[in-house]
């Protein structure tokens, strides 16, 4: 998943880096840090250069928040994809005049109105602060993690149009009347051999019954959204297929 930004940033073995391993895994990031980002002096890369010490996980978790990285150390694909994704960013500017004309090969056939009907088209999905936010906001909003962030990015939007709007605020803060219930119309199904614990066993049965509709309106909710999302072919277009 990483190819891409590491052969661009010259890499030694783009295609067989395993993040996984972890003396693999700490040479990456002295490399990385050494030749392309270099947010720290020489001087001071001396604890992320021992990458046999105990101590090098505690100078790793330090030099992700000096670089201002959103993830935790155990997010360890997401931190990696982040800081390629800055190396990619420093590089391009350490180099701008070499790389401002160069334009993609499929950029040259794209059509300008297909990429104005899907505003989300038009996003870089590959910027990592672009990543940063929509993991931030799906944070916030309980969204399920998604491998492609443009697809999350998708739910988040479904879930602030169906939730979020101020008629759907205004809706969800209105308070519910309850409606008189006659109790003796409610069959409880078992005798305790007391009249008012019957009573309060008939209430909770129909507080549960009530309980249960409000689950399924929301499991149906649910459902709706997946289904916005499963059913848009564009989501499987890494596969090249659309649907199972």
């Amino acid at each position: 998943m990483f190819r891409r930004k590491l052969s661009a940033l010259d890499y030694h073995n783009p295609g067989g880096f395993n993040c996984r391993d972890e003396t693999e895994f700490r040479n990456f990031i002295v490399w990385l840090e050494d030749q392309k980002i270099r947010h720290y002096k020489i001087e001071d890369r001396g604890n992320l250069r021992n990458i046999h010490s105990d101590d090098w996980p505690k100078s790793f978790e330090k030099y992700m928040k000096d670089v201002n990285c959103p993830f935790k150390m155990q997010e360890r694909q997401e931190t990696v994809d982040w800081l390629l994704g800055l190396a990619v960013r420093l590089e391009y500017g350490d180099n701008a005049d070499k790389y401002k004309d160069s334009t993609p090969d499929g950029a040259k056939h794209t059509d300008n109105t297909a990429k104005n009907a899907e505003p989300l088209i038009n996003l870089d999905v590959n910027n990592p602060d672009f990543k940063a936010g929509v993991m931030a906001l799906a944070n916030l909003l309980q969204i399920q993690r998604h491998d492609d962030y443009l697809v999350m990015l998708k739910a988040i939007r479904i879930l602030v149009q169906e939730r979020l709007t101020q008629d759907a605020i205004a809706k969800a803060n209105q308070s519910k009347e309850g409606l008189p219930v006659a109790l003796e119309k409610h069959i409880l199904g078992f005798d305790t051999g007391d009249a008012v614990i019957n009573e309060a066993a008939q209430i909770l049965r129909l507080l549960h019954i009530e309980e249960l509709r409000e689950l399924q309106t929301k499991i149906n909710e649910a459902i709706v959204a997946v289904q916005a999302i499963i059913a848009d072919p564009k989501t499987d277009h890494r596969l090249g297929k659309v649907g199972r």
